[in-house]
């Protein structure tokens, strides 16, 4: 089942299926794959330095980097590999349901940050949860919690946070979990899609033959101008 799904998802990466620019060409990063400006805020898990994962993850990442198309995507660097638990606010979507009803439009970052911090002055953390890997696409690995009782916690931290800071946006219930490696500055031709559906079915199938759940530190409220770089501001507690 996964390798169908993972089948059917690489046809979004095809000129021939999708000739449209990407998404966030020209605003997240350029042609050249270059990171822009684009500051906000969000909560996330980095990588635990120095695990099993981080390793497993770094060789994954390698095997991109050696297919022929690698020059097609713009990869963010090692250092800033994480998985977002919930998103913050981003200075190119301004727009409801995507922030706070409460709070002006034009509110910058900074303040809005600002904000955001204070309404998790006291917020009490929520329950342990595990990740694994369930497949892994041209542009990273999407995860989803070990068992039912992990991706319960994961709902339970996400509606938490989404009272806390008083907005969810349109895929809050069906969010998609996933470890970012790269942004796609050019589909593919149709011709290197078997090659790549081989080695991500393969890359996915050794992260997971290598740890049984993904090293993550906690959630942590992190605040970013660009997707090279999330500065932590406040680690919540996580109870076991």
């Amino acid at each position: 089942m996964a390798d169908t799904i993972v089948a059917s998802e690489l046809l979004n990466f095809a000129k021939s299926r999708r000739p449209e620019p990407p998404f966030h060409l020209g605003t997240r990063y350029d042609r050249n794959g270059r990171f822009l400006p684009e500051p906000g805020n969000t909560v996330v898990c980095h990588l635990v330095p120095g695990s099993e994962t981080e390793r497993a993850l770094i060789a994954a990442r390698e095997r991109y980097l050696t297919m022929p198309e690698a020059g097609q995507l713009a990869f963010t660097p090692i250092s800033s590999l994480h998985m977002t638990l919930f998103q913050g606010i981003i200075e190119g979507r301004r727009r409801l349901p995507y922030w706070p009803e409460d709070i002006a439009l034009d509110t910058p970052v900074d303040k809005m940050t600002a904000i955001y911090r204070e309404r998790l002055r006291d917020f009490a953390g929520g329950p342990e949860f595990r990740m694994q890997v369930a497949r892994a696409l041209p542009t990273g690995l999407v995860l989803e919690g070990l068992t039912s009782g992990d991706r319960q916690a994961l709902k339970d931290w996400r509606n938490s946070l989404a009272d806390k800071l008083g907005y969810r946006h349109p895929d809050h219930e069906s969010y998609e979990f996933h470890i970012t490696f790269s942004y796609v500055i050019e589909r593919f031709e149709d011709a290197a899609l078997p090659a790549w559906e081989a080695m991500l079915s393969e890359a996915a199938k050794d992260i997971r033959e290598s740890v049984e759940f993904l090293e993550l530190r906690p959630p942590a409220f992190c605040e970013f101008a660009d997707m090279n770089h999330f500065e932590v501001l406040q680690v919540f507690d996580v109870r076991s």
